[in-house]
């Protein structure tokens, strides 16, 4: 069986949990259940604190696993990332009391406080910036207040925790993160092809949505403009020799402005349908 790790719990869990359900994958219904089996589907889960995960995929413990993707990054183990999963996006970022640092090179010699340590020394060290790392499990916007830290580098999301402990963002981002699906190194087990291209799938579906119209022959290459298709849009003949059917995905965010345009060209009988899975 395909051995997979899941977050048990926190941001990444139930995102990750409901991405496989709609992959077509059995998950857990009760919280406490640290393994589970799916034997229609001959795969394996796991259900582990994120931050293990990418030990016990980079050790060969487990096959696969999803996690974020500054956890992996910090973990320094030899697995490589195969899939973005588009949730859990967070930003890494140093920050530090207001108006004392505009850029990394001023952190020479500091000391920055981090749960990240493996990312940040990382980071420094392509940089060429010797400062003293402090690792904490934790509360490390409190590092500087309490004279541990000159700095800190963390996950930033609205920066207000930030702004109450008289703090404020500086440099570039470190790493802009979010979930992932990560694998050992050259390693191909049986079934991840599989789960690679059911996620693939959702992600699609998740993007775009199907739009059927009605339009006049003469107006079909403008409106195929509009609506191209991952391909090409699927044009269907009607009673009415003079109007054609169209059929074609579009991104889901752009869906009213395309119909909209449509309408204008003279597209009719607009309608919209949700993709509930796909393979591209």
């Amino acid at each position: 069986m395909l051995r997979v790790a899941v977050p048990n719990k926190g941001s990444l869990s139930e995102s990750a949990s409901a991405m496989l359900t709609e992959s077509g994958y059995r998950q857990r219904r009760d919280t406490r259940e640290l393994v589970m089996v799916d034997p229609e589907n001959d795969i394996e889960f796991f259900f582990l604190r994120p931050r293990d995960i990418a030990v016990y995929v980079g050790s060969g413990t487990l096959d696969v696993g999803i996690t974020g993707r500054d956890l992996f990054l910090d973990a320094q183990v030899d697995a490589e990332e195969l899939l973005p999963l588009g949730f859990g996006a967070s930003t890494f970022r140093f920050a530090g009391p207001v108006g004392h640092f505009a850029n990394v090179s001023e952190l020479e010699g500091k000391r920055l406080a981090t749960s990240y340590d493996g990312l940040l020394r990382a980071f420094l060290a392509e940089r060429g910036v010797d400062a003293r790392v402090v690792r904490l499990d934790g509360a490390v916007e409190s590092s500087v207040r309490l004279g541990v830290a000159d700095a800190i580098a963390d996950v930033v999301e609205t920066g207000n925790t930030l702004k109450a402990a008289g703090m404020e963002i500086f440099g570039d981002p470190i790493l802009r993160s979010e979930a992932v699906l990560i694998g050992r190194k050259g390693a191909a087990p049986e079934g991840l092809d599989i789960l690679i291209r059911r996620l693939q799938g959702v992600l699609v579906a998740r993007q775009y949505v199907l739009l059927d119209y009605d339009i006049r022959k003469e107006l079909v290459d403008r409106a195929a403009a509009l609506t191209p298709g991952l391909e090409s849009p699927t044009v269907s003949p009607l009673r009415d020799s003079e109007w054609v059917a169209v059929r074609s995905m579009v991104k889901s965010n752009k869906t009213n402005q395309i119909m909209d345009e449509l309408y204008d060209l003279g597209a009719r009988a607009i309608l919209v349908s949700t993709i509930h899975a796909c393979r591209i």
